[in-house]
């Protein structure tokens, strides 16, 4: 119990009368599933064959800490999990620091974009992001347009350059995320009743 109680955990009471755990604090489950271990290596595999050199970098630091609290059993099956998800084709470079974009869409920031469409023609704007979104080739960013002034998909590699702006969004990024899903399924309804002309 002083382990425990040393170690952070609050539990109060003396020996002889009893001891309890105070509310709102619940024990971590003691350890991973072998099927829970495959799930988090073809996560991990996923996400490292399509993320940028600095995500690589923190998925296998990720990894590395998973393997240090298995025990050998559960080690060797996370390593050696049957499951995958392959690229068959070279990614696509990106653009800017996208670690930058990661923690824009962490702290809630505003970021302000050089961008170049499909058309190769370039706009700056200034985005609310709201998620990160890891294709077999490329990357994308959702986020409210405030020239469009509407949701907006920027593929990673065509900006030019990024800002991230000191003021913060006017509106909370999950309520954000909610929104776009709103919008995202309007625009796939109306194409499935043939009320728009493409998606």
């Amino acid at each position: 119990i002083i382990s425990l109680q040393i170690s952070g955990v609050p539990v109060r009471g003396e020996a002889g009368i009893g001891y309890v755990l105070e509310s709102g604090f619940d024990l971590p489950p003691l350890m991973l599933t072998p099927e829970e271990c495959e799930a988090l290596m073809l996560g991990l595999r996923f996400a490292r064959d399509r993320a940028d050199p600095g995500f690589q970098r923190v998925i296998d630091d990720t990894r590395a800490k998973i393997e240090a609290i298995l025990p050998a059993n559960l080690r060797d099956i996370f390593n050696s999990a049957p499951l995958f998800a392959p690229t068959y084709r070279a990614q696509m470079p990106g653009g800017v620091d996208e670690g930058l974009l990661r923690r824009a869409l962490r702290e809630s920031r505003k970021i302000r974009i050089e961008y170049r469409d499909a058309k190769d023609e370039a706009t700056e704007r200034v985005i609310w992001p709201v998620l990160m979104g890891y294709f077999e080739t490329t990357r994308g960013l959702i986020g409210w347009c405030e020239l469009r002034q509407g949701f907006r998909h920027f593929r990673t590699d065509r900006i030019l350059a990024l800002d991230v702006l000191e003021e913060r969004m006017p509106r909370r990024r999950l309520v954000l995320m909610k929104e776009w899903e709103a919008a995202r399924d309007a625009e796939i309804s109306a194409c499935r009743d043939g009320r728009a002309d493409d998606f």
